[in-house]
C-alpha cells in the first residue's frame, strides 16, 4: 500500500515538474499587446493607420518615381479647355406673357485645366486652381497627421509638467496652476482663434509658417485637460508607500515626480493621447474649413473641403471634397479604434 502511494506521489511530482517546465511567465507589456491584438477593431485601426501613413508619406516619392508629373502646388496649364465655369440668369417670357428666370451654365475657353473630370492624367480630377487632387490628398495627409501628432505630444508634455507639479506640491502652487487651467477652459476658443487669425494676417506671416502658428495656438488651448488628469492621478499616487520610501531615501523631488509618479500614469496618458489625435485632426479640419488653417496653395484635408462652401462645387464637383472628407473619417475612426483597444488592453481588471 505504501509503495502504491509512493508511486502515485512520484507520478504527481513528475507531472508537476512537466507543468513547471512548460510554464512561461508573461510580462505586463506582452500581456497588454496580447489583449490589444485580440481585438478586431484594434487590428482594423492599426491597418488603417498604416495605410494612411503609407499613402501620405510614401505615396508622393513612389508615384513621382513612376513618372507622375504633378506636384502639390503645380497647376495644369493645358490651354483652350472649355468648362462650365459660371452661371448666369436669363429672363424669358412664354406665350401667355409670364416671365420666367432661367439659370444656365456658360461655357468659356480658359487656359487652366481646372474642374477637370477624373482621368488617367488626373485620377481624381483637378480643383478650382487646376491643381491635381490626388497628389494634394497625399500632401494634405502629411500636414493633418503631423499636426495631430505634434500638437498631442506638446499638449502631453506641458500637461505632465504642470499637472505633476500641481498634484505633488499642492497648496498655493496647486491653486495657481488650477486657476490657470480653469481660465483656459473658460475662454471661448473659436472667437480667440478668429482674432488670432486676423493678427497673424496683419503680421504678414509667410504661408509655409502658418502651420507652426496653428500648432502653437492649438497647444496653448489644449494642454489643460491633460494637466487636470495628471494632477488627479498624482494626488492619489503620492500617498502610496513607494513615494514615502522615496522621501525617506532622500530622492530629489523632480525625480520622484518624473521617475516614479509619471510612469505610473503612462497607460492613461497613452490612451488619452491616442483618442486626442482624432480630435486634433477634426479640429484642424474645422479651422481650415473656416479659413484659419493651412492657406492655399499648400494642401490640408480641411482646406480641400473648404471648397464645398460653393453650392455649384458641392453639387457638381464632389471629387473636390468627398475624398478629403472620407480620409478624415477614416483617420478619426482609426485613432479611436486604437485608443479604445489600448484602454481595454491596459485595464488591469480585464480578463480577456
Amino acid at each position: 500500500m505504501d509503495e502504491t502511494k509512493n508511486i502515485q506521489s512520484a507520478d504527481a511530482s513528475e507531472e508537476l515538474e512537466e507543468v513547471e517546465v512548460h510554464y512561461k511567465e508573461m510580462s505586463p507589456a506582452r500581456m497588454v499587446m496580447r489583449r490589444f491584438f485580440r481585438s478586431s477593431l484594434s487590428l482594423v485601426g492599426v491597418v488603417l493607420l498604416v495605410v494612411l501613413f503609407a499613402f501620405s508619406f510614401l505615396g508622393p516619392p513612389i508615384i513621382h518615381a513612376c513618372g507622375y508629373e504633378w506636384g502639390e502646388t503645380e497647376t495644369d496649364h493645358t490651354p483652350t479647355i472649355k468648362r462650365a465655369t459660371r452661371t448666369e440668369s436669363v429672363t424669358t417670357t412664354d406665350a401667355e406673357g409670364n416671365e420666367y428666370e432661367i439659370i444656365q451654365f456658360v461655357e468659356e475657353e480658359v487656359g487652366v485645366n481646372y474642374y477637370a473630370s477624373p482621368s488617367l492624367s488626373h485620377p481624381l480630377g483637378t480643383d478650382e486652381k487646376g491643381m491635381d487632387i490626388f497628389i494634394r490628398l497625399m500632401y494634405g495627409g502629411r500636414v493633418s497627421l503631423t499636426l495631430g501628432f505634434v500638437v498631442v505630444i506638446l499638449e502631453t508634455i506641458i500637461g505632465i509638467i504642470m499637472g505633476g507639479i500641481s498634484g505633488y506640491f499642492g497648496g498655493k502652487i496647486d491653486q495657481v496652476i488650477m486657476r490657470v487651467v480653469d481660465m483656459i477652459n473658460c475662454i471661448p476658443t473659436l472667437p480667440i482663434l478668429l482674432i488670432a487669425s486676423v493678427v497673424i494676417d496683419s503680421w504678414n506671416v509667410p504661408t509655409e509658417m502658418r502651420i507652426y502658428y496653428l500648432m502653437l495656438i492649438m497647444t496653448v488651448f489644449g494642454w489643460s485637460g491633460t494637466a487636470r488628469m495628471v494632477r488627479g492621478q498624482i494626488l492619489y499616487l503620492r500617498e502610496q508607500e513607494f513615494i514615502v520610501a522615496c522621501e525617506v531615501m532622500g530622492i530629489p523631488t523632480w525625480r520622484r515626480i518624473f521617475k516614479h509618479l509619471v510612469p505610473n500614469i503612462m497607460p492613461q496618458l497613452i490612451v488619452s493621447m491616442t483618442l486626442g489625435l482624432g480630435s486634433i485632426i477634426l479640429y484642424e479640419s474645422t479651422l481650415s474649413y473656416l479659413g484659419l488653417g493651412i492657406p492655399l496653395p499648400y494642401a490640408a484635408w480641411g482646406t480641400m473641403i473648404s471648397s464645398s462652401t460653393d453650392p455649384v462645387t458641392m453639387a457638381f464637383y464632389p471629387n473636390l471634397w468627398v475624398p478629403a472628407g472620407i480620409l478624415i473619417v477614416i483617420a478619426v475612426l482609426a485613432f479611436n479604434f486604437v485608443g479604445d483597444g489600448l484602454r481595454d488592453a491596459m485595464d488591469p481588471k480585464s480578463k480577456r
